[in-house]
């Protein structure tokens, strides 16, 4: 359902001298639902529609799902001759607030530096030795422990499972997608048609088993496991003192 008095909130911001709103829910389809939103202004009222998507099946499970669809809404209906015009694209935030994420020319992630050696650095040691040490594989364990911890977490959802099966071959960072980046004849088109084919055969293989949806990294590659300096002391010193009972916990390296 719509948060009405967050939408009334905004509305009043963009427009001027509204004296009055009314909104009213149009209908449910089979993509989400549809509200008519009706603005009164000393000039007359002017009437809106505004639209929603459900959040399950059809690659909108998530609310980045649902804001790139209308963030390209948003550009593309002002581009095509004679169709209604997008006027914004609204976020509800944590608190119950509506606010414009609209307009956008291009959009970027701030996030937290991570600290330490990237895992790349370990493997590199590797080609100089002939077995891995202690302190190899105490990392390695830490690495499968988070893992295991993650992929404890389970969510209840066929549609979100099939989606994953879909995304795993035809997301454009996944099979099809990274088969596009490959130059010209490293790999036949007949090769990568008969690994696409095959790989969709396994699509409904396993679309039965969605009770094993777990969370995944997604990303987990060396370039982003890190390990602080201070867990690398603390391993070697767990060595030294060959203490059995010494592991590396999850919050130990960052990715």
């Amino acid at each position: 359902m719509i948060n009405e008095k967050a939408l009334k909130a905004y509305l009043k911001k963009k427009f001027r001298n509204v004296s009055h709103i009314n909104i009213k829910k149009l209908g449910h389809g089979v993509h989400g639902s549809g509200f008519l939103v009706e603005v009164k202004k000393k000039k007359g009222t002017q009437s809106y529609v505004v639209k929603t998507l459900a959040p399950e099946g059809f690659g909108h499970e998530y609310p980045s799902d649902r804001a790139g669809i209308f963030l390209l809404d948003l550009d593309e209906f002002n581009n095509l001759p004679r169709h209604v015009k997008a006027l914004d694209v609204l976020a509800e935030l944590k608190d119950g607030s509506i606010k414009s994420i609209g307009g956008g020319k291009e959009y970027y992630l701030l996030m937290e530096k991570a600290e330490g050696r990237h895992y790349f650095n370990d493997l590199v040691s590797f080609a100089d030795k002939e077995r891995l040490d202690d302190i190899a594989i105490k990392k390695i364990k830490a690495m499968a422990s988070y893992l295991a911890k993650i992929h404890s977490i389970k969510k209840d959802s066929k549609t979100l499972y099939w989606r994953k099966l879909r995304d795993t071959v035809g997301h454009g960072e996944c099979l099809m997608g990274v088969f596009d980046t490959y130059p010209e004849g490293v790999v036949s088109s007949a090769e990568m048609t008969d690994i696409i084919k095959k790989s969709v055969d396994w699509i409904y293989k396993l679309k039965p088993k969605y009770k094993r949806l777990s969370r995944i990294h997604g990303d987990f590659h060396p370039g982003n496991i890190w390990f602080k300096e201070s867990v690398n002391r603390s391993i070697v010193r767990s060595v030294n003192r060959k203490n059995k009972k010494a592991s590396s916990s999850i919050h130990q390296f960052t990715n």
